[in-house]
């Protein structure tokens, strides 16, 4: 019998869109880490509201609504934000029921600022990591380190001359400009819709963009991310920042850092050394010598460091190609690592439940 093609309309409801989630989805396993982590930071969220007051949208939501973002690659709020109202598996995740109205974007995003404030992504981050369970994963000795650009939210006609001259666009909304034959630097120009911006190129033929530096650390273990740092995008910014996120870290003594053949410099391999840092550096000898010699590559673990050193393009890879953080969707460095180090949470958060299935 050939069923009515009938209209429902509005019915009551008294299911809860637990029941629509299957009991084997992969989201549970990450949804009960996520909760665990945002109960151990009751204590941080306090801080950051007055006792008084109309209630806020509650932070525990805001994260996983950020998290969602970065798990499904959604390119901005205002789409998060249109997936939520309609999606039950976004709604189960954030902890709305079924009728629940969803926020205006424009709450959401002066919400989600406050949380720059507590620098919320980091205490996060290193909740997720810190679990007991996630640390038996983790190796506290070997570790490798890498850059990547982030592209900026701002386009290559924003980049203006400092003191204000230069010839205008052409007429209309979007007009042409013209920059043959017309030299321009950092120092002399500047962005004006992402001013923390800096031009740079990542080699000789490679076009120069507007970007940001992105940086992280992993152990060699299974690849979890143990730190992240965004910079400015600079020659010597890799290095830099990687001394820093090893300072923070404080390894054990021996401990061995694995890089490629940008970090090949003799300032670099001996503030590691004074850190009590092994450094595992590809050697560069293009032309030069290397300031790695065979009192360090004459040891296997080194050969194995290059090896596993290689693993660290996965979560780059992931975070810019799966959450779309090849261009960032926000402006100004501490906005933009500040997701940057969300996102960074939300590639361990993908992981680690596979890998202690597998343990």
């Amino acid at each position: 019998m050939r069923g009515s093609d009938e209209q429902t309309g509005t019915l009551f409801t008294y299911t809860s869109p637990e029941a629509f989630v299957p009991a084997d989805h992969p989201l549970r396993a990450v949804r009960e880490r996520v909760n665990a982590a945002l109960v151990a930071m009751s204590a941080d969220f306090v801080k950051l509201y007055s006792r008084y007051g109309r209630a806020s949208i509650p932070p525990e939501k805001l994260l996983r609504a950020l998290l969602l973002q970065a798990f499904f690659g959604v390119r901005s709020e205002r789409q998060l934000m249109e997936q939520i109202s309609y999606n039950l598996l976004f709604r189960w995740f954030v902890g709305l029921s079924i009728d629940a109205p969803v926020w205006d974007v424009t709450v959401f995003t002066k919400n989600r600022d406050r949380l720059l404030e507590g620098d919320i992504a980091r205490r996060f981050f290193l909740t997720v990591t810190g679990d007991k369970a996630v640390k038996a994963l983790m190796s506290d000795e070997h570790f490798s380190v890498d850059g990547t650009l982030i592209e900026a939210w701002a386009s290559m006609k924003s980049f203006q001359p400092k003191d204000g001259g230069g010839p205008p666009p052409g007429p209309g909304r979007n007009g042409e400009r013209d920059f043959h034959g017309e030299s321009r630097t950092n120092e002399t120009h500047a962005s004006t819709t992402d001013p923390e911006a800096r031009l740079f190129r990542k080699g000789k033929g490679a076009a120069s963009k507007l970007c940001y530096m992105g940086h992280v650390v992993i152990e060699n273990r299974n690849g979890l991310i143990v730190d992240t740092e965004l910079t400015q995008a600079t020659g010597w910014a890799e290095r830099t920042a990687a001394e820093a996120m090893m300072e923070t870290l404080a390894p054990k003594r021996g401990a061995t850092l694995a890089a490629d053949k940008g970090y090949d410099a003799a300032a670099y391999v001996a503030a590691l050394r004074d850190l009590g840092v092994t450094p595992h550096v590809a050697q560069n000898t293009s032309g030069r010598r290397s300031a790695i010699d065979g009192r360090t590559t004459r040891h296997p673990g080194y050969a194995i460091s290059q090896r596993f050193r290689k693993r660290i393009e996965e979560p780059f890879g992931w975070m810019k190609s799966a959450a779309g953080f090849r261009k960032t969707r926000h402006r100004g460095r501490a906005l933009v690592g500040w997701m940057f180090t969300l996102t960074a949470a939300a590639y361990n958060l993908i992981r680690i439940p596979k890998l202690l299935a597998a343990a």
